[in-house]
């Protein structure tokens, strides 16, 4: 049997363990090769978890050195000249005096006597004063940022800019609930005695039988709550207003049957029924209903 010293054994062994690692690499496809993406996302990682290893190192070796040197910082910290200084305070959280973040504790009683109750003179605690000067730096930069200079968005104008910037999310097709119709009112006898039938039957349970208003508004007046343009008037019977009872009819009248419904109810302004509801709403022209055309 013969054998090799033991550098050519050592170098036969790596060799062998290169060529094993590279197998799997060697076998790769160009069609399982890793994407430039995901070595940039791959090469970040490891930059993290670099610096978070290098970062951990440096905390334990200065707690390591703390300890190591705790008794020689306690004899500067007992130094006249250092424990009132800020350094001082600092140097005395590192050897177990608090006053830094806790404060002076006197203990000293003031000339305050309420019932039997004793005021002390006591410093409030360092953090709590700090924190409130934090909060009075944040609120002139913030006063100074939004009010003054006006460079920032405000509740209201923000929340618009969002609305605007989730309205374009939503569909544009023919049921968009945003998109508002062009259509015409009807005026053929035919479609208005279909829209009094359809009202009759559907709409005069809530909005009476001549539309003079019950548990719904009056919608023989100049008052809207939703618009009385012929497709603001399609638009609310069609999505209906659940917030305020009103049902979707969508799913229950076809298109033509919700225009012949609103051309009717269009039909009836001005007619004045009898125990007519109060106007609800906003008052609208007619000549303002057709400029929304």
């Amino acid at each position: 049997m013969r054998y090799y010293p033991f550098s050519w054994r050592v170098a036969a062994s790596g060799a062998g363990l290169v060529v094993l690692a590279a197998g799997p690499a060697l076998a790769q496809t160009p069609e399982t090769k890793a994407g430039p993406a995901d070595s940039q996302l791959l090469l970040l990682w490891v930059l993290l978890a670099t610096l978070g290893l290098v970062i951990l190192l440096m905390v334990l070796l200065a707690a390591t050195l703390v300890v190591r040197l705790r008794p020689q910082l306690r004899r500067l910290y007992e130094l006249p000249t250092v424990r009132p200084t800020w350094s001082g305070r600092v140097l005395g959280l590192l050897v177990g005096d608090a006053t830094l973040v806790r404060g002076e504790v006197r203990d000293e009683l003031l000339d305050h006597d309420y019932d039997g109750i004793h005021e002390f003179d006591n410093d409030l605690p360092p953090w709590w004063k700090y924190s409130f000067y934090a909060t009075i730096l944040f609120a002139v930069g913030y006063l100074s940022y939004y009010h003054l200079a006006e460079a920032g968005q405000l509740q209201g104008a923000e929340y618009a800019a969002e609305m605007q910037q989730a309205a374009l999310f939503v569909s544009t097709e023919a049921d968009d609930p945003n998109k508002l119709t062009t259509y015409q009112p009807l005026t053929a006898a035919d479609d208005l005695s279909s829209g009094k039938s359809l009202f009759t039957t559907n709409c005069a349970p809530c909005h009476g039988a001549n539309a003079e208003g019950k548990v719904g508004p009056n919608l023989t007046d100049e008052y809207w709550l939703h618009g009385g343009e012929v497709n603001h008037v399609y638009k609310t019977i069609k999505y209906g207003v659940t917030s305020k009872g009103m049902v979707a009819w969508k799913g229950k009248l076809s298109g033509k049957q919700i225009l012949q419904v609103s051309s009717y109810l269009l039909s009836l302004q001005g007619t004045k029924p009898a125990g007519a509801k109060e106007p609800q709403g906003e008052k609208e022209a007619p000549g303002q209903r057709v400029a929304r055309l």
